[in-house]
């Protein structure tokens, strides 16, 4: 058998334990920020002019920095400095969390403002709050009408996961490069993690397009009409 598939087959195991630590990474990291997405998202439609401006600095911040500096200015800097020991997985997650909350706040942002406005007026004319109305009536419509730009998001967290290697966290990346440098069979071991990505991404992005049909009202679309 040829050296570089037997060199894969014998560490392919040892990349698999690396999958799941990246699965984990990706699955806590979209988690936080479709918290934090949804909450910004409707800061943008529905605070006052300082809470716009602040959620609208966090957006650039967190979308004008490259994530690699991010890791290391957290990783290296903030939590060093504030005495914050966490490991090199809770960092990477905190960071691709918060870096992709900027972005689905946008995504939210953008469902919210393409429903009808007398949404909010029928809901009030119903006797129900502000709150009450962006809790029953609103959030559960645009995270329907959002799946389709989430999965673009996650297929992009999970691209970015394959950072967390500079900080240490033992993810696919890792274990690829670390089989290789002792290995020297670089091109085979990085096609085959290439390839583990490849099904990440399919098996991720195919989930949700059932999620997507699963919860999708029939003759609904995103403006209200039938």
């Amino acid at each position: 058998m040829p050296e570089p598939i037997s060199v894969v087959i014998e560490a392919f195991p040892y990349l698999l334990q690396g999958t799941f630590l990246t699965a984990g990474i990706v699955g806590a990291a979209m988690a936080l920020g479709l918290i934090l997405g949804v909450f910004m998202a409707v800061g943008l439609v529905y605070g006052n002019k300082v809470v716009r401006f602040l959620i609208t600095l966090y957006l650039w911040l967190f979308r004008g920095v490259p994530v690699v500096v991010l890791l290391f200015l957290f990783y290296f800097g903030l939590f060093n400095y504030f005495n914050i020991n966490v490991s090199a997985f809770t960092a990477v997650t905190i960071v691709l969390g918060l870096t992709t909350g900027a972005y689905q706040a946008n995504i939210f942002r953008g469902a919210m403002l393409s429903l009808p406005r007398g949404q909010f007026k029928a809901a009030s004319g119903l006797g129900m709050t502000d709150l009450q109305a962006i809790k029953s009536i609103i959030l559960p419509q645009i995270l329907r009408i959002s799946i389709p730009a989430w999965s673009n998001e996650y297929s992009i967290i999970l691209k970015d996961s394959a950072l967390a290697f500079v900080i240490g966290a033992p993810e696919i990346m890792a274990r690829t490069q670390f089989v290789a440098s002792r290995t020297y069979q670089h091109l085979s071991l990085y096609i085959t993690a290439g390839i583990i990505y490849f099904v990440l991404t399919w098996a991720g992005v195919m989930a949700l397009r059932k999620l997507e049909k699963h919860v999708r009202i029939p003759g609904y679309s995103a403006n209200g009409n039938q």
